[in-house]
């Protein structure tokens, strides 16, 4: 019988390159709705418009000088085309929200990104300086983290995309996009982060090296 076959299956945790350290655990994980994230991210419904647009018009415009089957008849080339384009980017939307693995533990947000180049971006929640929920009417919603700057690391726009806030292309801000019940999914991320950021760090200092005297 034939097997499936899972990429990620080395992972030693669904969604992350590592096990747990010790008293990490996962609170929630999941994926983008593939269909929002087509018409969020890919633009889906602006594209289909744009080529319905120009069908409309190549008919308009040529039954000046033909009948209006021939002229939809030629217009006809750009339904086609638009289909193709359409049907492309709804496989661009169902491979990246398959390969997607959105975590969040008691320490972290971790993001399992990229369908043909895969990632993991590890976020400490004392690296997050604010979160910002976007909801829509059916649930769905997208969680933007804004980064600290302190230590000069900066996330690539193009690399990390369609993983990120739109348009924030300077400073660019992860995020968890088009997740289902996304109201759940911040209220635990907010009670994670509140608690994981309450609590001290103590860092070892070196001890001073003895001088020897001259």
């Amino acid at each position: 019988m034939p097997h499936d076959h899972d990429d990620f299956a080395t992972e030693p945790v669904r969604g992350l390159p590592e096990e747990l350290p010790t008293g990490e655990k996962i609170l929630w994980q999941g994926q983008p709705s593939w269909w929002q994230l087509a018409k969020e991210a890919l633009s889906f419904w602006w594209v289909a418009g744009y080529f319905t647009f120009l069908f409309a018009w190549r008919t308009t415009a040529g039954a000046a000088t033909e009948t209006w089957v021939e002229s939809a008849t030629a217009a006809s080339f750009f339904l086609v085309l638009g289909g193709i384009v359409c049907a492309i980017l709804l496989l661009v939307a169902l491979m990246q929200a398959k390969a997607t693995v959105y975590t969040i533990t008691n320490k972290r947000v971790a993001l399992r990104i990229g369908a043909a180049l895969t990632m993991t971006l590890n976020i400490p929640f004392r690296k997050v300086a604010n979160a910002e929920l976007g909801i829509r009417k059916n649930g769905t919603g997208t969680i933007a983290l804004e980064l600290l700057e302190d230590d000069g690391v900066r996330l690539s726009y193009i690399l990390t995309w369609p993983h990120v806030r739109p348009w924030k292309m300077k400073h660019t801000q992860p995020a968890l996009r088009c997740i289902p019940d996304a109201q759940k999914v911040a209220a635990i991320l907010a009670e994670a982060a509140e608690t994981a950021v309450s609590v001290p760090v103590i860092e070892p200092i070196p001890a001073a090296r003895p001088v020897a005297a001259e």
